[in-house]
C-alpha cells in the first residue's frame, strides 16, 4: 500500500469504516446495559474489561481477516497476529472502559494502521454520539451523520491560556505526577476523564494539550495519526516518538509542545 495512491486510500477507508461499523454494533448493544458484566484484568488496582471489549475486537478482526488477510494485527484484548504485508492494524476496541461501564459517552474505538516507521492512518470512533475522527493519507476529517468537516488544531495559544486534559488526576508514578502538576499549575484550565475523546477534541481545535503516562501502543497510535493529520504534534515526554505508548504529550502547536516539555522532561527516566 502506498501513501499517495488514491485507490489505496479508498480501499483503506472502506476497510476502516467496515471495521468500525462491526465494532459499533457490539459496543452499542451493551452500552448502558444493566446486564453488562465487568471483570478486573489484574489483581492490583481496577482495570476493567467486559464482553463488549472482547467481542468488539473479535468483530474488527473478522473484518480484517476477510479484507486485509496479509496484514498483521495487534489488539488489546486478543494479542498479536503475524502478517506478511509490512502493515499492522493496531486496535483498542473500547478505549475508556471505565467510562463505558459508567455510561459516559467519552470512550471510543481506536483503529490505526502502521508501517515500520509508525502510524500512517487512524480513527477515533465514538459510536454513541455518532462521531468519527480520521487522520492520515492527506485526510483530517470528522464524520458526524451525513456531515463531514475538516479537522484542524486551534491557533497556537500561550501556555497560560491553554486547556490541558488527562484521563486521571493521578498521572503515573509520583515523579510523573509531580511533573504533570507543575505543568498544570501554569495552564488556564485542567480537566480529566475523557480517555481517547480528549485527543479527538485536540484534533478538532477545542483544547490545546493532552498529557498521560503508562499508555500502550493500542492506546495512542490512532490518536497520533489523527492529531498529526490535523496539524498537531504527539511525542513522549522527552520529545521522541511515542508510537509504543508510555509517557505521552499531545499539543496543538510546536510552541505549546516545547513549553510542556520544559516541565514534563524533568520527570526522571524509569
Amino acid at each position: 500500500m502506498t501513501k499517495n495512491s488514491s485507490t489505496d486510500r479508498a480501499v483503506l477507508l472502506s476497510v476502516v469504516q467496515a471495521a468500525a461499523d462491526a465494532a459499533q454494533r457490539v459496543t452499542l448493544a451493551h452500552f448502558r446495559s444493566p446486564r453488562l458484566n465487568t471483570e478486573n484484568k489484574y489483581t492490583v488496582g481496577f482495570y476493567p474489561v467486559t464482553k463488549a471489549d472482547r467481542d468488539a475486537e473479535a468483530a474488527i478482526r473478522d473484518v480484517l481477516a476477510k479484507l486485509r488477510p496479509d496484514d498483521a494485527v495487534l489488539g488489546e484484548e486478543h494479542g498479536f497476529r503475524e502478517g506478511t504485508s509490512g502493515l499492522t492494524w493496531v486496535l483498542d476496541p473500547i478505549d475508556g472502559t471505565r467510562g463505558y461501564i459508567s455510561g459516559t459517552p467519552t470512550w471510543g474505538t481506536l483503529i490505526s494502521l502502521r508501517d515500520a516507521n509508525g502510524p500512517i492512518f487512524g480513527m477515533i470512533d465514538q459510536p454513541y454520539i455518532g462521531e468519527r475522527f480520521i487522520g492520515g493519507f492527506g485526510l483530517a476529517e470528522l464524520y458526524r451523520g451525513h456531515e463531514t468537516t475538516k479537522l484542524s488544531v486551534r491557533p497556537a495559544a500561550s501556555l497560560q491560556d491553554a486547556i490541558l486534559f488527562s484521563t486521571f488526576p493521578e498521572v503515573g508514578t509520583k515523579s510523573e505526577n509531580d511533573a504533570f502538576r507543575a505543568l498544570s499549575k501554569n495552564v488556564q484550565l485542567t480537566r480529566y476523564g475523557m480517555d481517547c475523546y480528549a485527543y479527538a477534541l485536540l484534533a478538532a481545535g477545542q483544547i490545546d494539550l493532552v498529557v498521560e503516562a503508562g499508555l500502550f501502543a493500542y492506546d495512542i497510535q490512532a490518536p497520533i495519526a489523527v492529531i498529526q493529520a490535523a496539524g498537531g504534534i504527539v511525542t513522549n515526554w522527552q520529545g521522541a516518538p511515542a508510537h509504543d505508548g508510555g509517557r505521552v504529550v499531545a499539543a496543538a502547536s510546536e510552541g505549546l509542545h516545547a513549553a510542556a516539555l520544559e516541565f514534563l522532561s524533568q520527570a526522571p527516566q524509569d
